[in-house]
């Protein structure tokens, strides 16, 4: 099989089509955003278009019409969905219901953890981040 990279606004917006449609979608997703739980550029995700969103789901969202993101879901209020990426230690971005393409089904044929251990460990994330880069 060939493999073709694509900037993420080709490659992401057809597959924000696709997933639209009902269809699934796999990805290798580029970054370091989501460590300890997704390695870009070397894991694939299967996303799905599912019928909403909770707590700990991994999500392709689409943010200011323009970029995108494959981050954790950690809050929901109101109509509005903040995200944050595992291998982040601050920074959150926040979308609306509709801005989220799909959900991670799949890492690797795998399905997905929750993350909730990881959730609660954000105050000492900072220091297992560093130790896992020097050894991974």
């Amino acid at each position: 099989m060939d493999r073709k990279t694509l900037t993420n606004e080709v490659l992401l917006e057809d597959a924000g089509a696709l997933l639209a449609e009902g269809r699934e979608v796999c990805i290798t997703p580029k970054g370091t955003s989501m460590l300890p739980f997704i390695k870009g550029g070397r894991d694939s995700v299967t996303l799905k278009k599912l019928p909403g969103v909770e707590v700990g789901d991994i999500v392709l969202a689409r943010l200011a019409g323009t970029r995108y993101v494959l981050h954790r879901v950690i809050k929901t209020c109101d109509g509005k969905i903040e995200l944050m990426g595992d291998g982040n230690i601050s920074g959150t971005e926040h979308c609306r219901p509709q801005d989220i393409l799909g959900t991670v089904v799949l890492i690797n044929g795998h399905k997905p953890t929750r993350g909730t251990l990881w959730r609660l460990l954000k105050p000492i994330r900072r220091y297992l981040l560093a130790i896992y880069r020097r050894i991974v």
